[in-house]
């Protein structure tokens, strides 16, 4: 059993893609975060997926973010037989900095148990 690691950061986004319909039952978005690390910021690509992907309608670039996600990663074998890995960073909760300093009460729900799409899918990502 995949046991998902939720994590928690906050950044400014700095770059929101559109939504990305990947197979009949799966879509995607995609955005990156710039994230404060010493001299040297960091953009990292995360991913919201299914209906979680319309969450990222009311954020525009620059909007500082409070980021709640779980790292995934799982193995894939090409049609040729090569073995890769791969991993995501599969975002359930983005709020608002604002909102989130003004809330702070600790009664957020859990990150999902599950991911949100067939993690036996034959899709290299």
């Amino acid at each position: 059993m995949l046991r998902a690691m939720a994590i928690e950061t906050t950044g400014k986004l700095y770059k929101i893609f559109e939504t990305k319909q990947i197979t009949e039952r799966f879509t995607k978005r995609e955005f990156v975060v710039e994230i404060e690390d010493g001299k040297y910021p960091q953009q990292i690509l995360f991913q919201m997926t299914g209906d979680r992907c319309d969450n990222l309608n009311s954020f525009k670039e620059g909007d500082e973010v409070k980021i709640q996600f779980n790292l995934r990663g799982r193995e894939w074998t090409s049609p040729k037989g090569e073995v890769k890995y791969f991993n995501s960073l599969d975002v359930w909760r983005l709020e608002p900095i604002s909102v989130t300093q003004q809330r702070g009460n600790g009664n957020e729900p859990p990150p999902p148990s599950e991911p949100p799409y067939d993690m036996d899918a034959d899709i290299p990502f």
